[in-house]
């Protein structure tokens, strides 16, 4: 069994590998990939949304959901799922151990509990579309602009997650069905503070991501989830909320290139 310090290595590292941002570079400049000075870059902040559209009403919203899923088949999201794969199955031995940890405590279970209602559909769509309805009633574009791309992103990212519940027929660890992989809940609220981290930048998604990783991690002690399964739905709703909130810009190839101890994950941009 595992012990409380491994356990929060374990989920740290999962949230934060699926989360954090990679390096940006300007292709255009003669630039050695595998220099050592690669690491002296600065993370790249995150592109902010496409500026708000002249109009957000619903007939816009839903023209928006089709074009976002024809912008699934991606390169980026190629690369997301590669690494939300790879991070499940590195998780995945630890699965039965963690729930097993969390299950049946008692400060698990006072800490988790309200996780359960709080990253539910209903209440992400719900304060989603307050955010949106409030954009519109006070004729405000760029909140309800928020709202509609957060409303787009859960609902990407769960339509997702159902498609591969009923695909990959997983079994829960509670033996109650096999809708276990993915987690949608873990799913749902990563989509939600995508979209926000791309309107708000880090200040306003680090809330969100923390909210996330909690609603992720009260999942398992219900013993609804095992720890791969958050793993793989945080990286269905980072897949979610990016596309959501792409809107149709260049879509930046992704590369890896090896240096000395390690590698290092470059999006390139080619200048004109």
């Amino acid at each position: 069994m595992l012990n409380m310090s491994k356990l929060t290595i374990i989920v740290a590292l999962a949230v934060c590998v699926t989360a954090a941002p990679a390096y940006t570079q300007d292709v255009g400049v003669n630039v050695e990939l595998a220099r050592p000075a690669l690491f002296d870059q600065i993370v790249g902040q995150p592109a902010g949304p496409a500026p708000t559209p002249r109009h957000t009403v619903i007939k816009v919203m839903l023209k928006g959901l089709v074009t976002d899923v024809k912008n699934l088949p991606s390169r980026e999201n190629l690369f997301w799922v590669g690494v939300g794969s790879g991070l499940s199955l590195a998780v995945h031995p630890a699965d039965d151990s963690v729930n097993q940890h969390l299950v049946g405590s008692g400060f698990a279970n006072a800490v988790f509990t309200p996780g359960e209602i709080m990253g539910e559909l209903p209440t992400l769509l719900g304060a989603a579309g307050t955010i949106y309805a409030v954009g519109r009633f006070k004729d405000e574009p760029k909140v309800s602009h928020v709202g509609m791309d957060l409303i787009r992103s859960v609902l990407i990212a769960e339509g997702l997650t159902q498609g591969l519940k009923y695909t990959t027929r997983r079994e829960r660890p509670d033996h109650s069905c096999r809708t276990s992989f993915p987690s949608g809940h873990a799913a749902d609220t990563f989509a939600f503070a995508t979209a926000l981290e791309r309107h708000l930048g880090w200040r306003g998604a680090v809330p969100a991501y923390i909210f996330s990783s909690y609603v992720a991690s009260s999942r398992l002690h219900e013993n609804r989830h095992f720890l791969s399964d958050v793993v793989f739905g945080a990286t269905v709703g980072i897949i979610a909320g990016r596309t959501v909130t792409r809107h149709g810009r260049e879509n930046y190839p992704v590369e890896i290139a090896l240096l000395p101890g390690g590698a290092a994950i470059i999006f390139t941009r080619r200048s004109n």
